[in-house]
């Protein structure tokens, strides 16, 4: 057996012993996940963004925060003082994390869809392990409401695979979709 020495390069390709390039192997397909958020355009006389969590839920587990939008900008980290109007959330993971949270923190969001994606083994999503998940997804605004819609769901799940949830007040459309 005759063993052909490589040397890596960055990018994951490779030199093989003659010196030419060897391409590197191909990586599977990552999970993704796609979450959809309506933030409905409400007419009322004092209009403020909505301060929203997401974050997923599992029997047993710690919960997992995968977004927070808040007011990032306000001096001196302000902001952050009204995350806990975010109840279900902060009672469950927010007053343990630190702002603003690398990956996780955003700046509020306008009126209309919002769509984030998430890679499984990257980032706040992460490594999950199987089993029955809930996405939760939470608003609270200033002068306004709150609302929290659930959404279940297994992992892994299949691509095209999704839920939804229809918000009364603070969120209108909720959805969760799965791909590779």
């Amino acid at each position: 057996m005759q063993i052909s020495p490589k040397l890596i390069l960055s990018g994951g390709a490779a030199l093989g012993a003659t010196g030419a390039l060897a391409a590197p192997a191909a990586p599977a397909a990552a999970q993704t996940m796609t979450v959809t958020v309506n933030i409905p355009r409400l007419s009322v006389a004092e209009y403020h963004r909505p301060y929203v969590a997401i974050w997923l839920e599992k029997e047993g587990a710690a919960p997992r925060t995968l977004a927070v939008w808040y007011d990032v900008d306000k001096a001196k980290g302000e902001g952050t003082k009204w995350l806990r109007d975010i109840r279900q959330w902060w009672r469950v993971s927010g007053r343990t994390m630190s702002f603003p949270a690398d990956g996780v923190s955003g700046a509020t969001r306008a009126p209309g869809d919002q769509k984030i994606a998430f890679t499984a083994g990257k980032g706040p999503l992460g490594a999950l392990g199987p089993g029955k998940y809930t996405l939760v997804v939470e608003a609270a605004r200033e002068v306004g409401g709150r609302e929290l819609l659930r959404l279940p769901f297994t992992w892994p799940a299949k691509p095209g695979v999704a839920a939804k949830a229809q918000g009364s007040s603070e969120l209108g459309a909720v959805s969760v979709s799965f791909g590779k």
